[in-house]
């Protein structure tokens, strides 16, 4: 029977009870006179023992002991046996780690050659080589764009791509699309990524044997991780998997060699190992979020190990703080400082205005070069020219364009477009009038009407439904107006100021450009001007729906003045001029985690080549990589892994509980089964 003290940490080993009879048990009465001999021998060795636990053991928490600590002090190290035997245990133990080595390289060199073979086949784009390669291309041209994984393994993809000469004219579009014309360095680009897959082998075999596994059972962990056809498959072309596996394995063994230390503490090779699994788990975050459930494993693992160190009431205060204060910094502070880093590098790599734009504020964009916004006067004044910007959604600026609805009252679309056109630009005008005499600033709670500059027809809304959200509480908003018609009481709009730059208090009673959010409030109708991210058909050119809406919500009714454009001659000459303000490295940052998130939170349709995780215990469904003139790349595992790994979890769990309900009857067994008797 397995003692209940063989699982606790070293400085909590049980101490034996006669080592404390003679001084814990009060009780006690003398033996008689022939066992006196004996007791006293007992009471000796207890003794001798107890001093032995102290020299030992008890100061190993504070963890300020040399090693002379680990040292018995009964041993008499000048014995010549007691000095064969340890040079025999260190031969042996060098002999067992120069064959780790050596199985572990021979390990590694085959992984590779699993791996590696034929890597040119084929040679066209496969599966997700559209997204990943086409993000080296972006990074090699400098091009800002927007993915839902952080930017790690993209970043080493593209440095590879760029060593082996790739000019990033190559755009990776279609499943397919040749590479051999082209001149596409793919072959480099997928070796890395190759050999980034067959570290995981080698990585195994340590990871088990580290953790006290025999060679066998190392080298048959390893091998399978070596033939899992789905690893093979993933780890022979351009994706960001094999990289995100590397560090994930890396990390593993990184906390292994940490446990390995727990009776050394706060040494060289303690804090080493702890540091470096911290420094694995900021690489494998930054390359894919996945790499958050090693450090939930990890972090689950940290929480047990700091409880039993707090239940041990031997170690002081200071020292569990010490303990404390070492996981946080190298498990919590020193990972966030890696992913944040990563993304440092991500922006510094791409200072360019690029397809991400869209995605991202209006003062990210400012960052970016190509995109900056000239300076604009700060007040708006009836006549002025002005690019009105939603702001709940990622739609961009109120637009028009000379098509119409294909349905309703078939007049001029009116959409939001992401980007800076002429077609955003509309004029300011009081309701009675379209003539301007003299400076009149546009105030809180005025009516006024918008006309299209390029159209010169006015923002309308009307009792009929829109195109996409035919619902009773829209309605639809065109561009409405002919020569020689001056509108009539549908292009009425009131402005409604509902919030407001508290650094410029003239901005809450006045629209002030950037500074005042309103809504425009259809007199008529009494609905809010209103956009969401449902986007038109082909007709309207996957532009963004904007509907009148009533009783909507704040965010998605909210809109505010970009740019304005104004007689010069009838605003003073020292005009004050706005812009946005440019947000630090933190504010950015920030801003595209959140962006990332609600982008891949957005992500829930599926895909004819998907597999879903309800598929993989069976292996009922894998995934289709690649297919042409009859030949497919189809990835699947590997069915004795797969199916081995399954029945062996499920088997687990019927062990579990077929010892659990024997213990609860008092039978205890062994791992080998042996009946250790009844309590």
């Amino acid at each position: 029977m397995t003692s209940r003290h063989a699982s606790l940490p070293y400085y909590q080993t049980a101490v034996p009870a006669s080592s404390f009879l003679h001084t814990t048990n009060n009780n006690y009465h003398a033996p008689e006179p022939q066992q006196q001999n004996h007791v006293n021998a007992g009471f000796a060795t207890s003794t001798r023992r107890s001093d032995l636990f102290r020299q030992r053991h008890f100061k190993k928490p504070y963890g300020d002991e040399d090693d002379s600590d680990d040292v018995d002090l009964t041993v008499d190290y000048t014995d010549s046996k007691v000095l064969k035997a340890n040079t025999k245990r260190s031969l042996a133990e060098q002999k067992t780690r120069k064959q780790d080595w050596r199985i572990s390289i021979a390990l590694g060199i085959w992984a590779m050659y699993i791996r590696l073979w034929k890597i040119s086949q084929p040679s066209s784009v496969v599966f997700d080589e559209v997204h990943f390669g086409g993000f080296a291309s972006k990074y090699i041209k400098t091009r800002f764009f927007m993915d839902v994984h952080p930017p790690l393994a993209k970043m080493l993809i593209a440095l590879v791509a760029k060593l082996a000469g790739f000019d990033g004219n190559f755009d990776f579009k279609d499943i397919g699309k040749d590479y051999i014309e082209p001149g596409v360095p793919y072959v480099p680009i997928r070796v890395f990524c190759g050999l980034n897959g067959a570290l995981t082998v080698p990585i195994a075999y340590w990871t088990l044997r580290s953790s006290g596994h025999s060679v066998p059972a190392s080298v048959l962990a390893a091998l399978m991780v070596c033939y899992e056809n789905g690893l093979i498959t993933n780890n022979r072309h351009i994706l960001l998997d094999p990289v995100l596996l590397a560090f994930t394995a890396a990390t593993a063994l990184m906390w292994v060699n940490f446990h390995n230390q727990q009776k050394r503490p706060f040494r060289f090779w303690w804090y080493f190992w702890l540091a470096m699994t911290g420094l694995g788990l900021g690489l494998t975050v930054s390359c894919k979020w996945v790499g958050l459930f090693t450090i939930a494993t990890i972090g689950v693992s940290t929480i047990k190990n700091l409880w039993e160190i707090w239940g041990d009431t031997r170690v002081p205060v200071p020292v569990f703080v010490r303990h404390f204060g070492a996981r946080a910094l190298c498990l919590i502070l020193l990972p966030i400082t890696v992913y944040m880093v990563m993304f440092a590098i991500h922006f510094h790599s791409l200072p360019n205005s690029g397809e991400g734009n869209g995605f991202m504020s209006p003062e990210f964009q400012q960052t970016l070069a190509g995109h900056t916004l000239e300076d604009t006067p700060i007040d708006v004044a009836y006549g002025s020219k002005v690019y009105i910007r939603h702001q709940a959604t990622r739609g961009g600026y109120l637009h028009s364009h000379p098509h119409d609805y294909p349905t309703g009252s078939k007049q001029q679309q009116v959409t939001l477009y992401p980007h800076r056109d002429d077609n955003n630009w509309w004029t300011i005008y009081k309701k009675e009038t379209e003539e301007v005499n003299g400076i009149e600033y546009v105030k809180h709670g005025d009516i006024v009407r918008l006309v299209h500059n390029d159209s010169n027809k006015r923002l309308h809304t009307h009792d009929h439904r829109p195109p996409m959200t035919d619902l009773d509480y829209h309605t639809e908003v065109s561009a409405y107006g002919f020569p020689g018609f001056d509108g009539d009481a549908n292009d009425y709009w009131r402005v409604e100021i509902v919030d407001y730059d508290k650094r410029d208090p003239e901005s809450k009673d006045r629209v002030r450009t950037l500074h005042s959010k309103f809504r425009l409030v259809h007199v008529l109708q009494n609905c809010a001007l209103f956009s969401h991210s449902v986007k038109l058909p082909e007709w309207g050119w996957g532009q963004q729906e904007v509907t009148c809406i009533k009783n909507g919500k704040m965010p998605k009714t909210i809109w505010y003045i970009e740019s304005t454009e104004n007689d010069l001659r009838k605003l003073p000459e020292n005009a004050e001029k706005v812009n946005y303000r440019r947000p630090s490295f933190f504010a950015k940052f920030a801003e595209l985690n959140k962006v990332m998130w609600d982008v891949n939170k957005g992500l829930t349709s599926s895909h004819p080549y998907d597999s879903r995780p309800e598929a993989w215990p069976l292996l009922r469904r894998g995934i289709n990589f690649w297919g042409r003139n009859f030949h497919h790349i189809y990835l699947l595992g590997n069915p004795l892994i797969y199916w081995a790994s399954t029945a062996s979890v499920a088997l687990f769990l019927i062990y579990r509980l077929v010892f659990l309900l024997l213990d609860k009857r008092g039978v205890h067994l062994s791992l080998g089964g042996k009946d250790q008797g009844a309590i």
